[in-house]
Parts: structure tokens; C-alpha cells; sequence
């Protein structure tokens, strides 16, 4: 039976592998920025389903009508959206396969909004970290992430602090999908 990889056991060498992951505690630097790319567009039917599977029925997300009522004068993109999709837009560069577990997330603010069409580009910065004390093999890193449209405007912030596994201490990922 074949491992997933595609890999012909017939032949003679196995070819090099690389196992695309996130960075480990030691590979993280305070003061480093991860530009997250590529950017991704909000469209309709993302702020339709998220705000349904959320149970949101805000009528600023859902209801075109009253929206063009209201001071932006069309629907806003789902915040919460919005704050998914940033921290998601981070995971292969920062956490995949690295991360123990999200710790928390602080000082979350939408300082413009984020409109259908509208794309959405992320950042990462590296604010501080720390060995746990509790958990060996593991430490404490806390990120800024900034999310901006495509002509630049700062849409979303928020701080993360998450769990993160030490490169030594770090669980085996060989044949995990």
C-alpha cells in the first residue's frame, strides 16, 4: 500500500523530501514580520455562509437593502471572517505542524471595513517569547497579525498568543496527511 506521497517502490532511490511545516520556538525571532501571501478576496457567498454556519444574522452582512441604508452603505464582510481568515492566512508560514495549542487572542479591532471584493492582505509580527514553565519542550510565542486591503488600509488587528513546540521536543509529522 502507498504512503500518499505518489512514491514508486520499485525504484532504486527514494528522491529528497521536503515536509512543508510552520517554524519551531527556536526558528521564531522577536521583531520579525511574516508577509502571508497570497492575499485573499472576500467575496458574497464567503460572508453569506460564514455568517449562516455562525448562526450571524446580522442584517449588515446579509440584508443588501438595509445595508445601503447605513453608513458604509452596502454589506460588511463578516468581522469575524475576517479575523479567521487572518490568522488562517499565517498557519503554513508560522504554525503548521508546530503548534501545540492557541492560547488566546487580545486587542482584536477592525479599524476600517472589509467589503465584498475587497482582498485581504495579512501580516505577521513576532512581539515577544518565552520558554512555558509548565511544559517542557514547549514555548509561549506572541504574535501581532494586521490584516489590510488591497489599497493598503489597515482592516483588522489582533493579537495571538499561542503554544509552540520546541524543534527537540517536537512529536514526529512523518506520514501525517
Amino acid at each position: 500500500m502507498g504512503d500518499g506521497t505518489g512514491w514508486d517502490e520499485n525504484q532504486e532511490q527514494r528522491p529528497p523530501e521536503v515536509l512543508q511545516r510552520g517554524l519551531y520556538y527556536e526558528e521564531l525571532e522577536v521583531g520579525v514580520r511574516y508577509v502571508h501571501r497570497p492575499g485573499r478576496t472576500a467575496t458574497e457567498a464567503d460572508n453569506v455562509l460564514f455568517s449562516s454556519l455562525t448562526m450571524n444574522s446580522q442584517a449588515l452582512h446579509l440584508d443588501a437593502a438595509y445595508a445601503a441604508t447605513q453608513p458604509f452603505g452596502q454589506r460588511l464582510m463578516n468581522s469575524m471572517w475576517t479575523l479567521a481568515t487572518m490568522v488562517g492566512a499565517s498557519v503554513a508560514q508560522i504554525t503548521q505542524g508546530t503548534l501545540v495549542a492557541q492560547l488566546g487572542l487580545t486587542d482584536i479591532s477592525f479599524p476600517a471595513p472589509l467589503f465584498h471584493g475587497d482582498t485581504l492582505y495579512t501580516e505577521t509580527e513576532i512581539v515577544e517569547k518565552r520558554r512555558s514553565a509548565s511544559r517542557p519542550g514547549q514555548g509561549i510565542v506572541t504574535m501581532r497579525h494586521t490584516g489590510r486591503n488591497q489599497d493598503g488600509v489597515i482592516v483588522a488587528t489582533a493579537t495571538r498568543t499561542a503554544l509552540m513546540w520546541c524543534r527537540d521536543a517536537a512529536t514526529p509529522t512523518e506520514g501525517a496527511p
